[in-house]
């Protein structure tokens, strides 16, 4: 069992930045690859971004690269997910996940979610 406690979120202006950060609860955090996902209501749960387990590899939705980075800090147990340059449409409830797979992952190849934190971008 894995256990992933989001923060970081809140209430930010369009163009500004946030840090969203994951700590899992596992010692084995460096064998699991990991990611990030939002979700807006009454719509599915998208990819925004992922990491590798040793950390060489990112991968990030098409809408985010270039503004958001994926990082992951093994010996915190830690990943993060650094948002610049926000815009409305980023607003979501963003959540961790831990997943077995590398690279763009779905929604059902997680094996762990976080509880998520809600991200809001103001116009």
């Amino acid at each position: 069992q894995v256990q992933l406690v989001e923060s970081g979120g809140g209430l930010v202006q369009a163009g500004g930045s946030l840090r969203l950060s994951c700590a899992a609860s596992r010692r084995t955090f460096s064998s699991w690859a990991m990611g990030w996902f939002r979700q807006v209501p009454g719509k599915e749960r998208d990819f925004v971004a992922a990491i590798s387990f040793s950390d060489s590899n990112t991968y990030y939705a098409d809408s985010v690269k270039g503004r958001f980075t994926v990082s992951r800090d093994n010996a915190k147990n830690t990943v993060y997910l650094q948002m610049n340059s926000l815009k409305p449409e980023d607003t979501a409830v963003y959540y961790c996940a831990a997943t077995t797979l590398s690279g763009i992952i779905r929604d059902y190849d997680v094996d762990y979610w976080g509880q998520g934190t809600q991200v809001t971008v103001s116009s």
